[in-house]
């Protein structure tokens, strides 16, 4: 659930309003109340974990769990993909050019620091380090985004809370996250859910029956076995999704895994074959 800018209002609250309904996630361990705890104290957040394993949705259940819906039109969540060619500019704001005028714009993470979003820098690693580094003063008892180009220091509002994400496995270690930075962070680790949650999270947002279900979480447990053979990244619960989804509508399971798991993870003609046949011994 992840260009330039690549900084917008989080989808799932940008349509709703102030209502009650959580979007779905289930809990693993004890990440609520890690983080719940972690908000109560106002301590930045660090998850960590694999791609496609639930950390973005679990950023949208806690601050709709913990902020609402939409409060005076400011949302309880704003998310940033970040990227290469993201700069300190697309997070802090810059001064436009509208009709006679120059104005300023604030950026999203000064938008979140201004009225008490939390905000969420996914996949931080991805941005430039002159850009990770502006961060540093809001993760500690100062709280503050200084704002150069105005000449401004600016408090976060008493409800900010700076999330940030990444996948330590799939990262260079020219792209690792610096220790400066890591240690500013409560870390949260995630992972994939076990057999039996998995199955149940693809039931829900796939609404596909159970059986069918446990046998694409029982696939994707024996894929991610075969990354100890060479195979680079073990296969998501979003791509299991993606393939139940497929299955509901009438794509035959094997071709259904074919497309949406071994031909997604890989270009390796050995490591696709031996993807499709665990495919092809769950789904006779």
């Amino acid at each position: 659930m992840r260009g330039h800018p690549a900084c917008t209002t989080d989808p799932y609250f940008a349509k709703r309003g102030p209502v009650n309904e959580l979007p779905y996630y289930l809990p693993v361990g004890d990440e609520v109340e890690l983080f719940r705890a972690a908000y109560e104290c106002r301590l930045p957040v660090l998850l960590k974990g694999p791609t496609g394993c639930g950390k973005t949705r679990f950023v949208e259940y806690m601050a709709c769990l913990l902020r609402g819906g939409q409060n005076g039109g400011v949302p309880p969540l704003i998310t940033v993909a970040c990227h290469e060619d993201l700069t300190g500019s697309d997070l802090v704001g810059r001064y436009l050019i509208k009709g006679d005028e120059t104005v300023w714009v604030d950026g999203p993470l000064t938008q979140a620091v201004r009225h008490g979003s939390i905000c969420y820098l996914d996949e931080i690693v991805e941005a430039r380090k002159d850009t990770i580094v502006l961060i540093h003063p809001l993760t500690d008892h100062r709280r503050i985004l200084p704002i150069d180009k105005r000449g401004e220091i600016l408090e976060a509002h008493p409800d900010f809370l700076l999330v940030i994400s990444y996948n330590p496995g799939y990262q260079s270690v020219l792209k690792d996250l610096k220790h400066s930075t890591r240690q500013r962070f409560v870390t949260i680790d995630f992972d994939y859910p076990p057999r039996d949650k998995e199955a149940q999270v693809i039931s829900h947002e796939s609404g596909i029956d159970m059986e069918t279900a446990l046998m694409l979480a029982t696939l994707g447990e024996k894929v991610r076995h075969l990354k100890a053979s060479g195979l680079e990244e073990g296969v998501s619960t979003r791509l299991l999704i993606y393939t139940a989804q497929l299955i509901r509508r009438g794509i035959a399971p094997r071709r259904a895994c074919r497309v949406a798991v071994s031909a997604a993870l890989t270009d390796d003609t050995e490591a696709q074959r031996a993807i499709d046949e665990l495919a092809h011994a769950l789904f006779p």
